[in-house]
C-alpha cells in the first residue's frame, strides 16, 4: 500500500494524521468508496463495521486488515459527520485530497458503495468485497489473506 498512498497522509476517525506506510504495512486493505448521502452506503456501512470489529477486536492476534474510506460526500463536514455517526475505527483519505479522483479511476469506481480489496501492491484481490462480506461473512477474509501473499497465523 506504500505505492498507492506514497507521500500522502491518511486521517483517523478522530482526526489524527496517520502515516499510511505504518498503518497499512502487511495488511489486506479494503478501499471503501462511500458517502453519507447514499442510502445503500448507509445500509452497508454497519455491516462493514461489524466485520471490521470482529476481525480486529475479537480475534487474537488481530487480523491484518484495514479499511481506507474514500469519500464521495459533498463537503468535509458531511464526511466527518458520516465517519463519526457510522464508521468503524478505520482510516480515510482526507476530504480535500484530489487523489480520490485518481483512485476512483484506477479502481474503475462507477457507483457507490464499493469495497475494493487490495494487496500491498495495490493490486486488486476483489472488487466485490461488499457482496462477499454479505454472502460469506468472516470466511471471505481467509480467501483475501491467501490472495494477498501475507504470511501470518490467522484463524477465524
Amino acid at each position: 500500500m506504500v505505492d498507492v498512498f506514497s507521500g500522502r497522509l491518511l486521517v483517523s476517525k478522530d482526526g489524527r494524521s496517520v502515516d499510511p506506510e505504518e498503518a497499512l504495512q502487511n495488511k489486506v486493505v479494503g478501499l471503501y468508496f462511500s458517502a453519507g448521502w447514499c442510502s445503500p452506503c448507509r445500509d452497508f456501512t454497519p455491516v462493514l463495521c461489524d466485520f471490521y470489529t470482529e476481525l480486529l477486536e475479537e480475534t487474537q492476534p488481530p487480523a491484518p486488515f484495514e479499511v481506507v474510506f474514500i469519500s464521495s460526500d459533498h463537503s468535509a463536514e458531511e464526511m466527518a459527520g458520516y465517519m463519526h455517526a457510522m464508521h468503524g475505527d478505520w482510516l480515510a483519505l482526507p476530504f480535500h485530497d484530489p487523489y480520490k479522483h485518481d483512485l476512483k479511476k484506477k479502481y474503475n469506481i462507477t457507483a457507490i458503495p464499493k469495497l475494493v480489496i487490495v494487496k500491498q501492491t495495490g493490486e486488486v484481490i476483489t472488487d466485490k468485497g461488499r457482496k462477499q462480506i454479505r454472502d460469506k461473512g468472516l470466511s471471505c477474509f481467509r480467501n483475501w489473506l491467501e490472495s494477498a501473499d501475507i504470511f501470518q497465523n490467522f484463524s477465524s
